[in-house]
């Protein structure tokens, strides 16, 4: 039985044993682990995490490819294989009644790029609801431009809201670069390979004021931050704490780092 990649999910096989091979070492998997993988496509990323791994749970959504997978791997025990959208499956309810693959620790997935953002959001929460059992390592495959979003330091081209979210709920690293040849069929953007370690450091004193006040920085991102926020904040009163803070009063959005957010975010915030 073979299937053709289907444009209505995004499906592009990856074929580079490199890339593979990068995106298990980045996973740093033991036997102990339990991995989360989305989207499996014809399980050439799945056969390499079942030996490596405690149990693997797989969420695809193409009911053919479901078939496909049960065939080639629906006899090993350490393997479930879910049929589902991953932004609507309830993951814990599915695997209630099988607590060998409960709670994974990892997430290890070539994701489909059109939903990215939304599967972000699944996986670490939002700045104003993170998620209350962060997983301990995530490893995406995602449009090379998303991740340089993701990694980008402030100052930079890349750094906008999505960097700011992200890097408030874990530390975001580069793995490697893959090329659009390495895919079967080749998508029309380059990809990259990123490692996520959501963290559990000091939260903002008001997570939502700060989601809020992120939205609002980056609404339009060449205006300056005074300007942007003067719906919220008095403009004299932000300047004189932006120059309190050692930061320049006529600074924008992207040049700020997530804990000067932060500490913006608790100055400005109102009290309880």
């Amino acid at each position: 039985m073979t299937h053709s990649p289907r444009k209505q999910f995004a499906q592009h096989w990856l074929k580079s044993d490199k890339a593979l091979n990068q995106i298990v070492k980045a996973a740093e998997i033991t036997k102990s682990d339990r991995i989360w993988e989305i989207g499996p496509g014809t399980g050439i990323l799945t056969r390499r995490l079942l030996p490596q791994a405690q149990t693997v749970v797989a969420v695809e959504i193409d009911r053919d490819l479901c078939q496909l997978l049960a065939k080639k791997l629906g006899k090993t025990e350490t393997f479930l294989l879910l049929q589902g959208d991953v932004l609507s499956i309830d993951l814990a309810a599915n695997l209630a009644n099988l607590p060998a693959f409960q709670n994974p620790n990892k997430v290890v997935a070539n994701i489909p790029y059109n939903i990215t953002g939304p599967i972000l959001e699944k996986l670490l929460g939002t700045i104003a609801n993170p998620n209350p059992q962060p997983f301990e390592l995530i490893v995406l495959l995602v449009q090379k431009e998303v991740a340089e979003r993701l990694y980008a330091k402030p100052s930079s081209k890349a750094f906008g809201a999505l960097s700011v979210r992200v890097q408030y709920l874990a530390d975001c690293e580069l793995v490697c670069h893959v090329p659009a040849r390495d895919f079967e069929p080749p998508p029309k953007v380059d990809s990259a390979v990123v490692r996520l370690r959501p963290h559990t450091r000091q939260a903002a004193s008001d997570p939502k004021f700060l989601d809020n006040l992120v939205k609002l920085s980056f609404a339009e991102k060449r205006k300056m931050l005074r300007n942007n926020l003067k719906s919220i904040v008095e403009r004299d009163r932000l300047t004189n704490l932006l120059e309190q803070l050692e930061i320049n009063p006529q600074v924008r959005a992207e040049d700020l780092s997530v804990a000067q957010w932060m500490e913006l975010s608790n100055r400005l915030a109102p009290s309880p």
